[in-house]
């Protein structure tokens, strides 16, 4: 019998039922620590996924905290639209994706596992990035760590957003 061995999935499996202290979302942007947070713009801010669809899946969130789409000032809107536009450049040239999916779950019987802070899952694709393992076995792969991943994005976000800040003077 093979075997896949996935550590990080612990913490995920002992958090499932629990309440946590606090929102995810404002820890990790007022936390000094390791919080995976891949990008800090004005209103809003881009962060890795702790428990990945896929590789490279990152929450983008406005900095404040706010759980309903109509709640959003316009500069709010605007900054997490540039944010999500700064991240598919990044993710496009580290990771490479061929597609993508991007959404947002508003309220919890629509699947958010947050509710009360607003966020967008951008969920690189590939073709064939699917196999078996999730529909025979509930099991998704998850080719590199998060360490290594959040490395390599954190070493490109600034020539990446010197680009983007080009590309919106034209």
């Amino acid at each position: 019998m093979d075997r896949i061995w996935a550590p990080w999935r612990t913490g995920y499996i002992k958090r499932v039922g629990r309440k946590s202290s606090g929102c995810l979302f404002c820890r990790s942007l007022k936390s000094r620590g390791k919080n995976y947070v891949i990008a800090r713009n004005k209103y809003s801010f881009a962060m890795l996924n702790l428990f990945p669809y896929n590789n490279g899946h990152v929450m983008i969130s406005p900095k404040r905290h706010v759980g309903k789409l109509e709640a959003l000032n316009d500069k709010e809107i605007a900054d997490i639209f540039n944010t999500l536009k700064q991240i598919i450049h990044l993710l496009n040239r580290v990771l490479k994706p061929e597609g993508y999916n991007i959404g947002i779950n508003i309220g919890r019987c629509s699947g958010a596992g947050i509710p009360e802070h607003l966020h967008l899952h951008v969920v690189p694709r590939w073709k064939a990035d699917t196999n078996f393992m999730p529909v025979l076995s509930n099991t998704k792969v998850i080719s590199q760590s998060l360490d290594d991943l959040y490395n390599e994005l954190k070493k490109e976000i600034n020539p990446v957003r010197n680009t983007t800040q080009k590309a919106d003077k034209k």
